[in-house]
């Protein structure tokens, strides 16, 4: 009997494993006429998808022509930054045997990854605001989401790992493969663990978009990297800035130089969002062209580049955070859909450079390799959330007592609802289920 992928994809528990965690089945329940491979690793410091690029070449390749055939897509393309060379070198050696697909060679910039910015990259088009890729005929995955599809499809293994890269103040610049439910500081541990004196924060991916968590929380299918900075750094203070204080800054330091629009990417390709009017809202109340509305803040991506683009290191991205916030309390939703017809004529010179963002974040001592290492630590115990996704959280399936083996399912989808199986990251006894976690021991 011939294997249905999407059913594979679901039963096996597959997100996005390089955002926010979108169930891949239902991306993947379509038709396009292209399926990329978002191999740009957009955020500083991150290592893992051009490590597993380099490593995995044969079982990403046999992923995306699988996706292709599903959703029907004659194009399938890897983008990927002209400078991953190992990467570039493993693919170009199969390349020849994969009708269809191309590599598409990115240059070094920031968001490059920005599922939108991959997209114009690649095809040309546009997607329209608040749209997605599927409105361009263009399905977009990361690298280890195709990965974890070749294993489901292959090899019937179920997401029960993600890799991680460890940075900033860590001894070990190393990338892991570690089991699902292991907390931030027993995965620290396992680099050497944290080299700063005094207090420190821990980002839970990339330092643009990252979250910054606790040491007890817990690896889950979208943890990329954790990132170990003083909480004294620059970036760590930036981020800690109340919104009062803030808009007080904005009031009283802004030059309306308008830097913050020039570089800010969903700008450049053709959406109406200009920073520079969020921080006129914030100052007066209006935006200064006739409208009074703050709906400009649903196109932000929060990106934050437009804060690295001001002389005064103002933080528009925070400001549109804000205002997005009180407007999904008032029940009020984004009515801006347009379609642009152009991207920004100087687009092309205007892209941010990585390596100038990494200085101005003062990383740059930051910036070195973390091979890919193999886990030889045996993990014991793990407390494995049933939210790792877009929707809601699984239900539990299991009881306290019950013995698991890796890779059995422990929770489903709410009926009805958008969401995605766990599955046991070790083999154990079921201890708890309580706070939203499942606990595994050996």
């Amino acid at each position: 009997m011939e294997k249905n992928l999407i059913d594979i994809i679901a039963k096996s528990g597959i997100v996005g494993a390089g955002g926010a965690g979108f169930p891949t089945h239902v991306k993947m329940n379509a038709k396009a006429e292209y399926v990329i491979i978002n191999g740009a690793e957009c955020e500083p410091l991150l290592r893992v998808d051009q490590q597993l690029m380099a490593v995995e070449t044969k079982k990403i390749l046999d992923a995306l022509k699988l996706c292709m055939e599903a959703v029907g897509a004659d194009k399938g393309v890897i983008a990927l930054k002209g400078h991953y060379e190992a990467a570039i070198n493993s693919f170009n050696q199969l390349l020849g045997e994969y009708e269809g697909i191309s590599l598409h060679l990115l240059p070094n910039f920031y968001p490059a990854g920005d599922e939108q910015i991959t997209v114009y990259e690649v095809t040309g088009r546009i997607v329209p605001e608040g749209g997605i890729p599927l409105q361009c005929g263009v399905i977009v995955s990361n690298v280890e989401t195709m990965l974890n599809i070749y294993n489901a499809y292959f090899e019937d293994k179920p997401v029960t790992d993600s890799y991680v890269t460890f940075a900033g103040e860590v001894k070990n610049h190393i990338t892991l493969k570690l089991p699902l439910g292991m907390t931030v500081k027993e995965a620290l541990d396992l680099a050497g663990g944290v080299t700063v004196n005094g207090p420190y924060v821990v980002i839970n991916g990339g330092p643009m978009m990252g979250k910054h968590v606790a040491l007890d929380s817990k690896i889950t299918k979208t943890t990329k990297g954790l990132i170990v900075l003083p909480e004294d750094h620059p970036l760590i203070q930036d981020v800690k800035l109340p919104i009062p204080k803030m808009l007080h800054m904005a009031k009283a330091a802004c030059c309306h130089c308008s830097m913050c629009s020039e570089v800010c990417p969903r700008h450049l390709i053709g959406h109406r969002i200009e920073p520079n009017k969020t921080i006129r809202f914030a100052s007066y109340g209006s935006l200064c062209d006739g409208s009074d509305t703050p709906m400009i803040a649903f196109l932000c991506s929060e990106c934050r580049l437009c804060q690295y683009a001001c002389i005064m290191n103002l933080q528009p991205w925070k400001v549109n955070h804000e205002l997005k916030g009180i407007m999904a309390k008032q029940g009020i939703k984004s009515t801006l859909h347009n379609q642009p017809e152009s991207v920004h004529p100087m687009r092309e010179y205007k892209r941010f450079p990585i390596k100038k963002l990494i200085a101005r974040l003062g990383l740059t001592k930051y910036n070195v390799a973390a091979p890919l290492t193999e886990l030889t630590t045996e993990i014991d115990h793990v407390s494995i959330p049933v939210g790792q996704h877009i929707g809601a959280p699984a239900v539990p399936c299991v009881s306290v007592g019950d013995t698991v083996a890796k890779g059995d399912v422990i929770a489903q989808p709410a009926e009805g609802k958008l969401g995605a199986c766990i599955h046991a990251s070790i083999s154990g006894t079921v201890k708890a289920i309580a706070d939203g976690c499942i606990s595994i021991e050996k």
